[in-house]
């Protein structure tokens, strides 16, 4: 169940970031509801996985799903640039991500 959580929490992570975007340094109520919101479930269930799977891995994991879901939602709502090298380093944080599960005591 902790690499539910984690993985949740992860997405979680995207939101608040994306929404951070969108308040335009806070400014705007929603937008800024929606980021702490998102921050703080985020926040919560790390900390609830991070009871059982190792801090390193755990951590990895969660700003790996966030630097991913990042960046594909900066492609697809801010324009920002798709090109090949982009989309490689995406997968490979993937791969390293299926890694530490793989490789994961837990």
């Amino acid at each position: 169940m902790e690499w539910v959580y984690l993985i949740i929490a992860g997405m979680f992570e995207t939101g608040w970031a994306v929404g951070m975007k969108y308040s335009e340094g806070m400014s705007k109520l929603y937008p800024t509801a929606f980021m702490l919101t998102c921050l703080v479930i985020s926040m919560l269930l790390l900390e609830r996985s991070l009871r059982v799977l190792p801090i390193g891995t755990g951590y990895a994991v969660w700003t790996g799903i966030g630097i991913m879901g990042t960046t594909i939602l900066g492609i697809l709502l801010f324009n920002e640039s798709a090109n090949m090298l982009r989309i490689l380093c995406i997968v490979m944080i993937a791969a390293g991500i299926i890694g530490l599960k793989v490789l994961s005591v837990n």
